[in-house]
């Protein structure tokens, strides 16, 4: 089952409640073994309410039950088998409670033939087995049926909500992926904005149908939280901010008062939020947001504040990149994608030496990019890097000590 989603209601399958009360027939129990030509047969027990019956035994019987000649166990799945000899039957049901020397159902009129397999199956759903029952027990047995079948009902919405569950984890992945997608379908030779196109054209797909599913589902489960946090998600990746921050708080009001919250979703709910606020330009909002998703979800922390730092950068904010890196960084400092957004924020500030010409990093900066090749010296932005350092005229420091956490 995909996380969030409510553990499915389970059905009773044994009944022993009909079978102890409806017991009616002497039984001296007095089994055989088949001896000589043999035929088969099989079936399956159901007990009133229409499911298998997973326990006792069926035996068959050529004086109306007064001996049992052969006897077969019935497994979990309602299912029995065996061998007999040829010949006429009662095939009788005795539940694993039924009282020595009774009964609780019998099938007249069984033929054993040799060399074949026959089926037989007991069913105590039938018209004149529920008619035999008291009217107390046909009280009983309506009330566990509309128990059933509010069961099926909720398991069928379960599994539905499962299935979509599934197609939005998909589409969230294709969304991410929607760049690589792009360049795959159009080929190396196309131009940057019609590959920026075609990208933002699969992950609006993407998104759009994770808001079509999503909202369907929140109509027939509201009080799931992750349902909200996904569909918060869509909104997001669909620029429709304020929608976005009011279902994401919806999700953590609903973990706010749930008995047993979850840390995870609670964590990309207020993540969640610091993306809206930080593709607004509300950096302090952010800030708070992604804290708060880190102190949710410690165990995740690291991952949060690095996905701050990286929106940042692609916000082009370079004051709150360089922040949100060094936030990261003091939770994990070996990750070189912060010291390349580190730099990269901070070379805002370099300056160009007039006499020489060549530019001037902070040094902070300086620092950063060596970090980042010593954690990746064969990194996506190494060659990038050393350009820089060299345009610097700062010789990369193959000593450099990657930092330990």
């Amino acid at each position: 089952m995909v996380r969030g989603a409510p553990k499915e209601k389970k059905m009773k399958r044994n009944f022993s409640l009909w079978l102890g009360l409806l017991a009616f027939a002497l039984l001296p129990a007095m089994a055989q073994t088949p001896a000589g030509p043999t035929g088969k047969i099989h079936g399956r027990v159901i007990n009133p309410t229409g499911e298998p019956q997973g326990s006792g035994t069926v035996s068959l019987s050529t004086d109306g039950g007064a001996t049992l000649k052969f006897t077969f166990n019935v497994g979990a799945d309602g299912n029995y088998s065996g061998e007999a000899a040829p010949g006429a039957y009662s095939a009788i049901y005795r539940a694993a409670d039924t009282p020595a020397g009774k009964m609780v159902d019998m099938y007249r009129g069984v033929k054993i033939v040799e060399g074949q397999d026959i089926v037989q199956d007991i069913d105590m759903s039938r018209a004149e087995f529920v008619e035999k029952m008291s009217a107390d027990q046909k009280k009983a047995l309506e009330d566990i049926k509309k128990q059933n079948a509010e069961a099926i009902k909720a398991n069928q919405v379960i599994n539905n909500l499962n299935a979509d569950l599934k197609i939005v984890n998909q589409d969230i992945k294709d969304a991410e992926a929607a760049r690589s997608q792009a360049v795959t379908e159009l080929g190396a030779t196309a131009t940057r904005d019609a590959v920026e196109a075609k990208a933002t054209e699969i992950r609006t797909a993407k998104y759009t149908e994770i808001e079509t599913l999503m909202t369907k589902d929140i109509a027939v489960m509201p009080d799931q939280s992750i349902l909200w946090t996904n569909l918060a998600r869509a909104e997001l990746g669909l620029k429709k901010y304020d929608d976005a921050e009011t279902n994401y708080r919806k999700s953590l009001a609903l973990e706010t008062n749930a008995k047993k919250q979850k840390p995870e979703v609670i964590g990309v709910a207020d993540a969640g939020l610091g993306e809206v606020y930080a593709r607004q330009g509300k950096v302090t909002e952010a800030n708070a947001a992604f804290d708060a998703a880190a102190k949710a979800d410690p165990t995740r922390a690291s991952f949060h504040l690095r996905n701050e730092a990286v929106i940042f950068f692609q916000e082009k904010n370079a004051d709150a990149q360089v922040a949100a890196a060094n936030a990261a960084l003091a939770v994990d400092p070996n990750q070189p994608i912060l010291y390349y957004i580190k730099g990269q924020g901070l070379i805002q500030q370099a300056t160009v030496d007039p006499k020489t010409q060549r530019i001037v990093l902070p040094p902070d900066c300086t620092e950063a990019y060596q970090h980042y090749l010593a954690l990746a010296p064969t990194g996506p932005y190494a060659t990038e890097v050393k350009g820089i350092l060299d345009q610097a005229g700062e010789k990369i420091n193959s000593n450099f000590k990657a930092p330990k956490k």
